[in-house]
């Protein structure tokens, strides 16, 4: 059973049968949110950004995420590649958020101290080095509130969200209405993808304003406070970037040159976080004609611990030590993604181990 399944649009499968697949084709690189899910990414992680996408390559690399995508493109862009996917995997399956007695569960307040923390301890120190790296450039997502959503209360929450949500499920052009995309850019080069299909602000992404935003990019509505006023945006409040882009299903066929590559842990890129239950929206679209997908084939997905991908929901259905032993284990397993694409580029980049995306 081969773990790694490959697809391509139809001008990154052309590509692929003409010249094969070199570093120096990859112009953008994306990370999708989805919580623990990107921790089956780990090893292809490290052997795309510590072995394979060199910083000897001409021209820049753009690495673009929400989430925890967001905080895997920030560790590909630290000076010790591999010390930092080796440290994010361990620190994201640390995790644990004990209830503070008499409650039952962690509150939003102290999820969002303990994994500010978290952050911080990761990038200290290193903060300049990701936002001035010579050759990659990061882009961060977050979603600003807009109307009700300005600001984080209860009631604003539980009125703008839900209002969000039925509205959503009518058109996603009313995600704009609620939401502000925010993309955190670091200096160097414009991100080469034109986003106008929803209100959108660009901000330098700096060493002031770099942990709140990339916190901001992983605080899920209900489960994390949101982040206010980061320095260098728009005031208000910023909640978890995969809101507005849950896998950065963007124009990305209008780029001038240079193929997207993606490594994703599922076969669908989805627009919003929204649209996760709205099939219709799940589709491969003219968007992602140069994109090549690197995903984890289903059928080895099930030989996983719980034939399943590490979720959100194993906090809760599964005690500390056996999450911890479950995650360990799929991570541990997810070599093979590496390995079976290691060996691809190794013969040549055979297109019939390619689908259609």
């Amino acid at each position: 059973m081969q773990a790694l399944s490959i697809h391509a649009g139809p001008k990154a499968l052309a590509h692929l049968r003409t010249q094969g697949l070199r570093p120096g084709d990859v112009r953008v690189v994306p990370g999708a949110a989805g919580g623990p899910k990107g921790l089956i990414l780990h090893h292809l992680d490290r052997h795309l950004f510590g072995e394979w996408l060199t910083d000897d390559t001409p021209g820049s690399l753009h690495l673009v995420g929400a989430s925890i995508g967001a905080w895997r493109m920030a560790a590909a862009a630290m000076p010790q590649v591999d010390r930092a996917f080796t440290e994010l995997a361990a620190a994201y399956i640390a995790q644990r958020y004990d209830p503070e007695p008499p409650r039952k569960a962690p509150t939003p307040r102290q999820i969002s101290a303990h994994f500010g923390a978290t952050l911080a301890a990761f990038f200290e120190g290193q903060i300049n080095d990701v936002v001035n790296h010579p050759r990659r450039r990061l882009h961060v997502l977050t979603a600003r509130g807009r109307q009700v959503l300005t600001r984080e209360t209860p009631a604003r929450r539980a009125v703008g969200f839900g209002s969000l949500a039925l509205g959503n499920a009518i058109s996603r052009k009313v995600v704009g209405s609620f939401l502000e995309r925010t993309v955190f850019s670091t200096p160097g080069e414009a991100l080469p993808v034109t986003l106008n299909d929803l209100p959108t602000q660009h901000v330098a992404l700096n060493a002031a304003n770099f942990l709140p935003a990339l916190q901001a990019s992983c605080s899920i509505p209900f489960v994390l406070e949101a982040v206010h006023d980061i320095p260098g945006a728009r005031t208000g409040a910023h909640w978890d970037g995969g809101l507005v882009d849950y896998h950065l299903h963007w124009p990305y066929a209008a780029m001038r040159d240079g193929l997207v590559l993606y490594p994703h842990f599922q076969r669908h890129v989805i627009p919003g976080w929204l649209d996760k239950g709205l099939r219709w929206r799940h589709g491969a679209s003219p968007m992602l004609d140069n994109v090549v997908l690197l995903t984890p084939d289903p059928q080895w997905v099930a030989t996983l611990p719980g034939g399943k991908l590490p979720d959100r929901q194993d906090f809760v259905r599964l005690g500390f030590d056996e999450r911890v032993l479950a995650w360990r284990r799929a991570v541990a397993e997810s070599a093979r993604l590496a390995d079976e694409w290691s060996t691809w580029l190794a013969k040549g980049c055979p297109t019939d181990r390619v689908k259609p995306l």
